[in-house]
């Protein structure tokens, strides 16, 4: 059994009927939306298209029965879920955020250098990293990266969350795999459970 088969044979066990219902409208990303992706990011991990070929999207994403609203991803801040963007999604992110970290954050950066963690490289463009995730909030809060070129330190793949207020960027995993590992072992912690 395939880590994305696991994950999602978990995921499914832990889910409110209600998300699970909602989830069972999805289907996969076609083979030509995740071409695309795969031409735009060539390291792009083979278990983030196995997971969006069989889940495309779940951010407000309009399927034929319905629209599919659930949060399916986690991080180390449990009280923000995550929805999985849809290919297309991924896309429009990487046309839309340009600027770099330096660039957002100028002269900040030199008075509080704790905002960007290790392993993370400041002068690359937002775009140049895969944005795989919004939080509940829409992303305002916080989104998830896969990170092809870290700073010296990092890893190549590796995932990098960015939380709003105070702004942070950290790496909380050294790849996609680690990172669908990590969930699973915390037992889908960020799902909110039926009573």
């Amino acid at each position: 059994m395939s880590l994305v088969t696991t994950y999602l044979t978990g995921l499914r066990q832990a889910l409110p009927s209600e998300s699970l219902e909602q989830l069972n409208l999805a289907h996969g990303a076609s083979a030509e939306g995740l071409q695309t992706l795969t031409e735009r990011y060539p390291l792009c991990p083979a278990s983030l298209l196995e997971l969006l070929g069989h889940i495309d999207g779940t951010h407000f994403r309009d399927y034929p029965g319905g629209t599919v609203i659930v949060l399916i991803l986690g991080s180390d801040v449990l009280e923000y879920p995550y929805f999985l963007s849809a290919a297309a999604q991924i896309l429009e992110d990487a046309r839309g955020y340009t600027d770099s970290i330096r660039g957002i954050y100028g002269d900040y950066l030199d008075e509080y250098p704790e905002t960007v963690g290790p392993g993370i490289d400041i002068d690359l463009g937002m775009n140049q990293r895969l944005c795989f995730s919004h939080c509940m909030n829409n992303g305002g809060t916080s989104k998830l990266y896969i990170d092809f070129n870290p700073a010296a330190g990092g890893t190549v793949g590796q995932v990098l969350r960015y939380l709003h207020d105070p702004d942070s960027y950290e790496v909380i995993a050294d790849s996609f795999d680690q990172y669908l590992q990590q969930l699973i072992d915390d037992d889908f912690a960020f799902v909110e459970r039926e009573i």
